[in-house]
């Protein structure tokens, strides 16, 4: 396994970053994976097997508390997972990337692009879930939900949007989330920028890539809704939907940068 030590170490409990490195030309292409999720899910390794095949240079990684990676998962943050996706684009890459955020990952993008806007040159959101600890979570959680959030600093229960599997939602987590909304202003991004998302989607609505295309910038931005879709996307027509996405917005930017 290869490990890289994230630079922010103010904030959560330090730990390190798992990830897998292909070598190959620019731009290059960083995933960002979603909530609770992990490097090694169908999108990220059909993006990786198409960077192999054109020679393209990738990267995937597992935030901190996800995955391979070490740390705690309801010690940390959405400021952690952000500092890893940062930590990624300083150390494991060079020259001008395109990040994709699968979920949870679309926002993870949009922060890290904020933070690094001379190397990022576009972004493709897969169900991006901008600002998805108080639209999503903190505004549809039962009062019960919320008192025991607020009184005991978290709550653990059964997720109904993720099939009743077991988590834990911390207080730490949604008041983070309210440091990094992006959904409330215009955002300051220039890129080209492609977002996809399927209308059948239960636990992102797709009104919320919505909201972030309306939020960009960048004139650049387009919306591809899949009419049957659910949140992950991965079922064989929308993994090539991606990969067609993503071929696209590669061969954009090539014939756009300098000779």
């Amino acid at each position: 396994m290869t490990e890289l030590k994230p630079r922010n170490h103010s904030r959560g409990e330090g730990g390190t970053i798992a990830y897998r490195k292909v070598p190959g030309k620019l731009p290059g292409i960083v995933f960002c994976t979603g909530y609770r999720s992990n490097m090694n899910g169908t999108k990220a390794l059909a993006v990786e097997s198409f960077c192999r095949t054109q020679g393209r240079a990738f990267v995937r990684f597992d935030y901190r508390g996800h995955g391979e990676s070490s740390g705690t998962f309801e010690l940390l943050t959405l400021s952690d997972w952000i500092d890893d996706a940062v930590t990624v684009i300083d150390d494991l890459t060079d020259g001008p990337q395109i990040l994709i955020g699968s979920s949870m990952g679309g926002w993870i993008m949009v922060r890290a692009a904020l933070q690094r806007p001379r190397r990022i040159a576009g972004l493709v959101g897969i169900a991006a879930a901008a600002d998805f600890t108080e639209d999503l979570m903190w505004q549809w959680f039962p009062h019960a939900v919320k008192e025991a959030i607020t009184r005991d600093g978290l709550w653990r229960g059964a997720d109904p949007g993720e099939n009743g599997i077991l988590t834990v939602i911390t207080r730490a987590l949604i008041d983070d989330g309210r440091a990094n909304l992006v959904l409330r202003d215009t955002i300051p991004l220039d890129v080209p920028v492609r977002l996809l998302h399927g209308m059948q989607d239960q636990n992102v609505p797709w009104s919320q890539s919505q909201k972030l295309l309306e939020r960009l910038r960048s004139a650049d931005v387009s919306l591809t809704l899949v009419k049957a879709g659910g949140h992950r996307m991965s079922a064989p027509g929308e993994l090539a939907l991606l990969l067609r996405t993503v071929d696209d917005l590669c061969r954009q930017i090539e014939t756009a940068a300098p000779a």
